[in-house]
């Protein structure tokens, strides 16, 4: 398999082990709405937009800003204490720096998360799409396209790595190669994300 022109990788879930802060984030502002979140409510906001799950828990849609910002408050309240970084994310990261292959930061949070937790990764990633970023969020393929045209890369040669179904599904409709990953069960090797890239494919 050639080596991928990028590699694109998703934030909360697959580089960073936050998926448990945002659901905690997210079941306090539920709880005060008298709607306690069950394990049914989990494909609405595993690895959506904070809008999107604002617009869950208000379906008539009053509010929505107001929602979204609580939301964005609770959750980087949370994210204020210790961030527990994959196992594996770190040497992934260094060994796709050292092989010069390209990388994007392809989040479904704001910007104002994505900058409280760059710090902690230690990566100077060549791109960061954010929420912001795009008109349309995970599930569409919106990020995915917009960090591939933004690289110059090709979608199909693009490689992405996401935790969540909604972000398999961008990922897949934007027409790249994708590797689900656990934060449990941490992150491969860069060899296996990118193959043994020869030298004279390095620029």
């Amino acid at each position: 398999m050639p080596a991928p022109d990028a590699v694109l990788l998703d934030m909360d879930g697959t580089l960073v082990d936050t998926e448990g802060l945002w659901w905690e984030a997210v079941a306090s502002v539920a709880e005060s709405l008298g709607r306690p979140l069950s394990a049914a409510d989990t494909p609405h906001v595993h690895g959506r937009t904070i809008e999107d799950v604002a617009a869950y828990l208000l379906p008539d849609g009053r509010d929505a800003a107001a929602m979204t910002e609580r939301l964005t408050d609770a959750f980087a309240e949370r994210l204020a204490g210790e961030l527990p970084v994959v196992p594996g994310a770190p040497e992934l990261l260094a060994g796709l720096a050292a092989a010069e292959i390209p990388t994007a930061l392809v989040s479904a949070s704001p910007r104002s998360i994505v900058e409280l937790v760059l710090p902690r990764l230690g990566h100077a990633f060549d791109l960061v799409i954010a929420n912001e970023d795009t008109p349309r969020g995970k599930p569409h393929p919106d990020p995915y396209l917009e960090a591939a045209r933004r690289l110059g890369a090709a979608p199909g040669r693009c490689v992405v790595l996401e935790d969540s179904p909604a972000g398999v599904a961008a990922a897949t409709a934007a027409g790249c190669r994708v590797l689900v990953v656990s934060p449990h069960d941490g992150l491969p090797p860069a060899e296996h994300v990118y193959g043994e890239r020869r030298a004279d494919e390095r620029t």
